[in-house]
C-alpha cells in the first residue's frame, strides 16, 4: 500500500461512490515487477469474495479459479518455461487474427513505452525476449490465479470471466495490492492444464498475478493512456 499514493479512508468518505471507483480505475496499473511478500490470508480471501460479485450471463458464473502461492506458484512458473522449449503455441482460445489501424497503435505504444521504462533498444531482440519471459515467472508474484472457463458456453463464458477479471484487478486495488492480467501462460494452455490436471472441458482464459509491487523497479514506472469517451462512445453528444 505504501509503495504508490492511494486515496486514503478519510478522502474516500467524502467522494461520492463514482468518484472512488473513478478514482480506483485511474491509479490502478498493470504491474510488471513484484516483491515476494505474501498476501495475507484473509486479503486474499476478501479480494475474492469481492470479485465473487461479477455480474455474469444468467447468473452462470463461468469462471473457476485455481490460486497457486510461494512453491506451487513457482512449480508452474518452472513447467512453463520449460515448456517453452517448443515455441509452439497451444491456446484453447482463438488468439487476435491480427491487430491493425488503433488498435495496432495501441499496443505498440504500450509496448515502447515498457521497453523504454526497462532501458531495452528498439534492436535488442534479446533484451525484449528476457522481458517477455518475465510473463512466465509472473513477474516475481507471490501469488497467481489461473482463471478457466467451460467450453460449453463459448464466447458468452470467456466475456463473463473478462468481467471477473477486470473485477478482480479494481478490488485488488481496493485492498493495497497490485495485480496484472496475462493472457501470455494461455498461450501454452496445454501445459497448464497438464501441470494443473484442468479437465479439457474447460478452456484455459488467462492468469492473474497478485502481491506487492516493487516501487524501485523501472517496469512498473510507466502508465498507459485511455482513448477519449468522445472516440470511443458514439451517440453519447458534447466533445468531453
Amino acid at each position: 500500500m505504501e509503495s504508490r499514493n492511494r486515496m486514503n479512508t478519510d478522502v474516500r468518505a467524502q467522494l461520492s461512490a463514482s468518484d472512488v471507483l473513478e478514482g480506483l480505475l485511474t491509479t490502478r496499473y498493470s504491474c510488471r515487477a513484484f516483491t515476494d511478500r505474501a498476501v495475507p490470508e484473509e486479503d486474499l480471501r476478501r479480494l475474492f469474495t469481492i470479485a465473487q460479485r461479477t455480474a455474469s450471463w444468467c447468473n452462470s458464473q463461468a469462471w473457476q479459479v485455481e490460486l497457486l502461492s510461494g512453491e506451487a506458484a513457482e512449480a508452474l512458473s518452472a513447467r512453463l518455461l520449460d515448456r517453452l522449449q517448443d515455441p509452439t503455441e497451444r491456446p484453447d482460445i482463438a488468439t487476435p487474427e491480427a491487430y491493425e489501424g488503433v488498435y495496432r497503435d495501441r499496443r505498440r505504444t504500450c509496448g515502447r513505452a515498457l521497453y523504454d521504462a526497462v532501458g531495452i533498444a528498439q534492436d535488442d531482440p534479446m533484451g525484449r525476449l528476457n522481458q517477455a519471459l518475465e510473463n512466465f515467472r509472473f513477474f516475481g508474484a507471490p501469488h497467481v490465479a489461473i482463471i478457466t472457463s467451460p467450453v460449453a458456453l463459448g464466447t458468452y463464458g470467456v466475456m463473463d470471466c473478462g468481467g471477473y477479471v477486470a473485477n478482480l484487478l479494481t478490488a485488488a486495488e481496493t485492498l493495497g495490492l497490485d495485480a496484472i492480467a496475462q493472457g501470455a501462460i494461455a498461450m501454452y494452455s496445454d501445459a497448464v492444464r497438464d501441470h494443473l490436471d484442468v479437465p479439457e472441458d474447460r478452456w484455459i482464459v488467462c492468469a492473474v498475478s497478485i502481491g506487492y509491487a516493487d516501487a524501485e523497479h523501472p517496469a512498473n514506472g510507466f502508465r498507459t493512456e485511455r482513448e477519449s469517451v468522445a472516440n470511443a462512445v458514439a451517440g453519447l453528444g458534447g466533445t468531453a
